[in-house]
């Protein structure tokens, strides 16, 4: 930032952009197909943009334990890169999946719903992969402007418009607190760059309170992302008005964006003042853990039930921040992908069933006696809620079993006593859909629902991995080791 402006750019420079660069040309050219092609045939524009992902996260899976570094160190391809690049790119991918049938199904069969699909990835990986906070808040705010729009994608509905408007309202206001925090950052240390502000920080020991305030702004910008308390209030609402396959996205690549900048951003730029965060980080873990279960266990409309779910859930992930460490860094990398696959199965299945409901509206007991109407669809929904839930053999046992135990051994016994409990308050919720379909008799007006044989794939390919990664851990922690051992490397 010192330094005067240099605009040469090296090959090295377009090597380490280059996923981002594949997201930029399908994105653009997604949205001149869109502009030519009728609305019937939109989802040839959706193929085609998840094939476009696809070679993004193939590039990307490519660079695995290869670390380079691009536009005078501002971005970085590592392993971290590469871990979170992987979900967010999975998740654009299922996304779009899903969404084919859905807005063909809904009247919202649009070819620009999966151009913003690709330019939210985009600035999803731009997030995980940026070294320099003005970096981080382009791709935030990349990403929120597509979210923003795709929240209220269900115009003609108005829970839909409400969503999007309190969501960019309330986004805004948290791109502003975490703006000024970045202004405050540079004022305080003379750099946006994360090593550099570490650095400024390591060695100056008498600190400025323009520097707390400065983090304290930042931590808010960030929370109002992950939807910790108490900057969780737009969550619910979004959740219920945005179409389930937006909503759906927001609970796994969102979500996994956030943490990823967050937590880069903390780990590596406040890494000096650990002491002073974490008792923040702390309180706020409890609050979040407990404020979201509790609550979830009062929600008659799943996809509420679901969003008070994405609230605890980012309570389980702030202790894996607070407890640090390899262990605990390597824990949150690691619940990651089981979180992102439960959560988009879940919501696939919910997608499958609003077909019978003609809306977004969907109550608990529209679940009833699922099992003998789709018994396929009620298995499904039954995985992921266990998985949710914290069930074994299920890769969600494994994810909390990593953060509670990285959490003990550095000391957070607290934390972990508290993480466990919820978790045993999070069962009853998750099961009361499991007994609906399992043990209530359907009403007159359900009919039988099916998923189109794309969706069903994906279903059991999570089911599956969620399984396998419950069964045999061993090899996704090592990977999510070795993602977060160069974390810090300068």
């Amino acid at each position: 930032m010192n330094a005067a402006l240099d605009l040469t750019l090296t090959v090295q420079d377009w090597v380490t952009l280059r996923p981002t660069e594949i997201l930029t040309v399908v994105g653009l050219v997604a949205m001149l197909l869109s502009a030519f092609m009728r609305d019937e045939r939109s989802g040839l524009v959706g193929w085609f943009a998840a094939a476009g992902m696809f070679v993004a996260l193939a590039d990307l899976v490519s660079q695995w334990g290869v670390r380079s570094e691009g536009f005078r160190r501002m971005i970085v391809t590592d392993d971290f890169t590469v871990f979170f690049g992987v979900v967010v790119l999975a998740a654009g991918i299922y996304t779009t999946l899903i969404s084919i049938p859905y807005l063909k199904r809904n009247g919202l069969a649009h070819g620009e719903y999966y151009a913003l699909i690709v330019f939210a990835t985009l600035g999803a990986v731009l997030m995980a992969s940026s070294t320099d906070l003005v970096l981080t808040f382009i791709g935030l705010e990349t990403l929120s402007l597509a979210i923003y729009i795709l929240a209220g994608f269900a115009r003609s509905r108005m829970d839909s418009t409400e969503a999007a408007l309190k969501y960019f309202l309330l986004g805004a206001f948290a791109s502003a607190f975490l703006l000024f925090g970045i202004a405050l950052l540079y004022g305080a240390t003379g750099s946006t760059r994360l090593h550099a502000i570490a650095a400024a920080i390591a060695g100056n020991p008498s600190q400025p309170a323009i520097l707390a305030v400065a983090m304290i702004l930042v931590g808010i910008g960030f929370a109002f992302k992950v939807a910790a308390v108490p900057f969780h209030m737009w969550t619910p609402d979004v959740y219920e008005g945005a179409p389930a396959s937006v909503t759906a996205y927001m609970a796994a690549g969102v979500k996994a964006a956030a943490f990823a900048g967050f937590a880069r951003v903390f780990w590596v730029a406040f890494a000096p003042l650990t002491a002073e965060w974490s008792g923040f980080l702390a309180a706020a873990a409890i609050l979040t853990m407990t404020w979201g279960n509790v609550v979830a266990i009062q929600q008659k409309n799943i996809k509420r039930m679901l969003a008070y779910s994405s609230i605890a859930h980012a309570g389980y992930l702030l202790v894996a921040m607070v407890a640090g460490g390899d262990d605990g860094r390597a824990a949150l990398l690691f619940y990651f992908l089981p979180y992102a696959l439960m959560n988009l199965g879940a919501f696939a299945v919910i997608t499958a069933l609003e077909r019978q409901k003609g809306g977004d509206a969907v109550l608990i007991d529209d679940y009833s006696g699922l099992a003998s109407r789709s018994p396929w669809l009620a298995l499904a929904m039954a995985v992921f809620l266990f998985s949710l839930a914290g069930i074994p053999p299920t890769a969600g046992f494994m994810g909390k079993f990593y953060i509670f135990k990285a959490a003990v051994q550095t000391g957070h016994l607290g934390l972990a006593i508290v993480g466990v409990l919820n978790s045993v308050i999070s069962v009853f919720y998750y099961l009361r859909p499991v007994v609906a379909m399992y043990m209530q008799e359907p009403g007159e007006n359900h009919a039988v629902p099916a998923a189109k044989p794309v969706v069903n794939a994906l279903m059991l390919a999570s089911i599956l991995a969620l399984l396998y990664m419950g069964i045999q851990p061993g090899g996704l922690f090592d990977m999510a080791l070795q993602s977060v051992q160069g974390l810090l490397q300068t």
